[in-house]
């Protein structure tokens, strides 16, 4: 970071740039300051940092792929060290997660194009993040398995297992000559194709483990899963037929099961950045030498002079030269209120010119703030999780352990005097009984009774790591517009000041005969509020940066701020002046109405508060969590939420950049859940523990969250935080079940009490059990939460009109 970008945000600084007492640095705006004045600069544990390369400390172009295949932490690491092995690859940071890698590369001896074939290989496929992904292969996979593993069980239930219990009699040939070894050859195939075909991502992932020295889950499903198949092909070809391809088959197919749930709930658009990526201006029309041409963002130089025009994007960041109007700059930054820009002030690329006409000098590095928004979203979204699945964490002790058992087992069975053969089956069944199939199922089956659960509720859960991260959440980070706000223009109040002889109808009715010509958001919530009437308007007029006029029947009527009327020598009542400058005051918009010479009237719009914010933010506030409220708006426009008793800090007029730089210290405090629903949102939804969209917000944001409230209800909000705490209790008693388990059938299968084929069966009901109680009803009323915290009160604020 250089001494001209901001301390909390990297984005450049001001000339001066924005300092305050106390706090060391140097910020790009006083709501950057005002967060590093509040948090500090909070270290982080070592333990939760991310391992690997650091992306951030190399230099070189960046370019983020999406990988499909990658399923665990040992596939992060396989992945990351597939691409250092590759010259002109200087770091990569890959995450299983969102299925993204970051690359950092040389330009110069490696091209973009060329990428993608440097990590695809040993069953992972990398492309580009705009392709989609082969969701087919992964569901072929299955229903593969499916149907064959069947055929298998049929066979076995209609001849080898009567067979095996000696029922041979009843049977309609002889399993022993010809027709049996036919049976017997259909068994092993059909047992090949789904070892080989279904199970291939498990072998693959067991030798990725091998290859990577990182022993996970699946592993130790291979080593049951081949070793039943290679002693079966064994006993097979010496004429046997005590064979177990069945247990190989359940094997394969009820982990199948598990990971294809995985991936489904894993398949969010992370990589898609929908919205503002289709919103970003690729070209500009550019004012040289009194002619305007048409040229493309890369040959824009600083100093250049771009013609922007009523209802066209700012392709980049500059400064105004020339003329005025209003910029609609809530897709960048989230300010609920278009801002009047004239000469000298800044404008960011990516707002919305709403109206009037702008010439704007490129500003020195020639970048777009919208631009840097989606290379934020996308660092965020490729960067390591903090947390891990919880069998991938124990597979480094489970898996070795189990190891050891069997060949102890083994070792054992062979010294008591028992033949190679019934030896190998003991260590066999040790392998069988032990494999994680009810600890694969745990987690996924139970997070799949929540998101049932979630979304009769109106709550859509895009990732299984939900249901840990929010039963663990310290703080709640509320973006104010959208989110605490309706994130729309409406008129909140109309007064005549007690001019008589007007009513506040005719005084917005005459306001929106006059706006309904207008493109601006205030002129459009007039319109929408007034009642309908028959009027005449002649002579539409548009002051820039003051108002609008018009004639309304024959007679003129202006709207618009003080400034329109005064320089008209029209009359301002002092009581209507005073109500304007505490509209402004408290982060509102004012419009005076006026005709006869005289102000008649005011409208007063704004960003009105959500209903029910109140409660939904105490209910938020339970559990001692520490409430925060985030805004790019100025500090008026978020006073209401200062004032409430459950919200802990309030942070104005901080930059999309800065958002995430926020959420990142105050996740060096404990877990954070961020809850928003515009773009600027979408890179601290991103970098939160728990990112929570309302669904009446932009697409980039939900696609960068994890949780997804529907109803558009922020009193939904606290529910998911309800539901998701009976969802884990869930997970948890299925792992309970799982290790318990575990620890009274291994030690029978060690001691030669329990053969391969009970193992099996035992394995296969412990798995039922799992299903039965993920199945269950999840009532979230068995696990009441506090409305408020202890001592607190209901907040009782009421909105107050200017």
């Amino acid at each position: 970071m250089t001494e001209d970008t901001c301390s909390l945000c990297d984005l450049p600084t001001p000339d001066p740039p924005v300092t305050a007492e106390g706090v060391p640095g140097s910020f790009c705006c006083r709501g950057c300051a005002e967060v590093a004045r509040t948090l500090g600069d909070v270290e982080r544990d070592p333990s939760d940092l991310d391992t690997g390369p650091e992306a951030d400390d190399v230099e070189g172009e960046t370019a983020f792929l999406a990988v499909d295949g990658m399923h665990c932490a040992t596939c992060e690491a396989f992945v990351e060290s597939r691409a250092a092995g590759h010259g002109g690859v200087r770091a990569a940071e890959a995450s299983y997660a969102t299925g993204m890698v970051r690359l950092v590369y040389d330009e110069d001896t490696r091209s973009a194009e060329d990428l993608p074939d440097v990590l695809s290989g040993t069953g992972y496929r990398a492309r580009a993040v705009t392709d989609e992904a082969d969701a087919e292969e992964s569901t072929g996979r299955l229903l593969v398995g499916g149907f064959f593993g069947m055929m298998t069980m049929l066979w076995y239930v209609l001849f080898l297992y009567p067979a095996y219990v000696g029922f041979e009699e009843l049977l309609l040939f002889d399993v022993h000559g010809s027709a049996g070894r036919y049976l017997l050859g259909n068994v092993w195939l059909f047992a090949t194709v789904v070892l080989g075909y279904t199970g291939y991502p498990i072998l693959r992932g067991a030798y990725v483990s091998l290859r990577a020295g990182r022993p996970n889950m699946d592993l130790l499903v291979a080593l049951a899963a081949v070793t039943a198949y290679v002693y079966s092909t064994g006993v097979l070809l010496t004429g046997g037929i005590e064979v177990y391809y069945d247990v190989s088959v359940v094997i394969v197919v009820v982990v199948t099961v598990g990971t294809h749930y995985e991936e489904r709930v894993r398949e969010r658009a992370a990589g898609h950045l929908t919205e503002l990526t289709e919103e970003r201006v690729d070209e500009a029309r550019r004012r040289r030498d009194g002619r305007t041409e048409t040229v493309s963002l890369d040959d824009l130089e600083s100093g250049d002079e771009l013609v922007i025009r009523a209802g066209e994007r700012v392709p980049i960041d500059g400064e105004v030269v020339e003329g005025t109007g209003a910029v609609d700059e809530s897709l960048v930054t989230g300010e609920s209120l278009p801002v009047r820009k004239g000469p000298g002030d800044e404008v960011v690329g990516g707002a919305m010119l709403v109206d009037g006409g702008l010439v704007v000098g490129v500003g020195e590095d020639a970048a777009s703030t919208a631009d840097r928004l989606v290379a934020t979203l996308w660092s965020v979204q490729s960067s390591r999780p903090g947390a891990q699945r919880l069998a991938d964490r124990l597979a480094a002790v489970f898996v070795p352990l189990v190891l050891l058992i069997a060949l102890a087992a083994l070792g054992y069975a062979l010294l008591r005097g028992a033949t190679p053969s019934g030896a190998f089956l003991t260590a066999l069944a040790v392998l069988v009984v032990s494999c994680p199939c009810a600890l694969g199922l745990a987690t996924p089956l139970a997070v799949a009774a929540g998101v049932r659960e979630a979304l009769a509720r109106g709550i859509v859960v895009t990732s299984g790591e939900v249901f840990e991260r929010a039963v663990e959440t310290d703080t709640v980070v509320l973006d104010k517009t959208g989110t605490l706000t309706t994130g729309a223009m409406a008129v909140s109040a109309v007064h005549t000041g007690g001019t008589e002889g007007t009513s506040e109808r005719e005084v917005l009715s005459r306001a929106a005969a006059v706006e309904a010509f207008a493109e601006h958001p205030v002129g459009r919530a007039i319109v929408d509020r007034a009642p309908p009437t028959d009027t005449t308007v002649e002579g539409f007029t548009t002051h820039p940066g003051r108002g609008v006029s018009a004639n309304v029947d024959g007679e003129r009527v202006l709207v618009g701020r003080p400034e329109l009327l005064a320089a008209e020598g029209w009359v301002i009542p002092d009581v209507l002046a005073d109500r304007a400058e505490r509209a402004t005051g408290s982060g509102r918009v004012p419009a005076l109405v006026g005709w006869g010479g005289r102000a008649r009237g005011l409208v007063i719009a704004g960003d009105r508060p959500r209903e029910g914010w109140e409660s939904a933010v105490a209910d938020l506030a339970s559990g001692s969590r520490r409430v925060v409220v985030l805004t790019g708006d100025e500090e008026a426009a978020a006073r209401p939420f200062r004032e409430s008793p459950h919200v802990d800090e309030v942070f104005a007029g901080v930059p999309p950049e800065g958002k995430a730089a926020v959420v990142e210290r105050l996740r060096g405090e404990g877990t954070v859940a961020m809850v928003g629903d515009g773009s600027n949102d979408a890179p601290a939804l991103a970098a939160a523990d728990l990112g929570i969209a309302l669904e009446s917000g932009t697409r980039l944001a939900a696609d960068a969250a994890d949780v997804v409230v529907t109803t558009g209800d922020l009193a939904t909000v606290p529910s998911a935080f309800e539901l998701t705490r009976t969802a884990r209790r869930r997970v948890r008693t299925n792992l309970a079940w799982a290790f318990c388990y575990n620890a009274v059938a291994v030690p029978l299968a060690a001691l030669g009490l329990i053969n391969p084929l009970f193992a099996a069966v035992a394995m296969a009901a412990s798995s039922l059990l799992v299903v039965a109680n993920s199945a269950r009803p999840m009532r979230v009323d068995d696990d009441p939460t506090p409305a408020s915290r202890p001592g607190s009160t209901p907040p009782a604020h009421e909105v107050t009109e200017a």
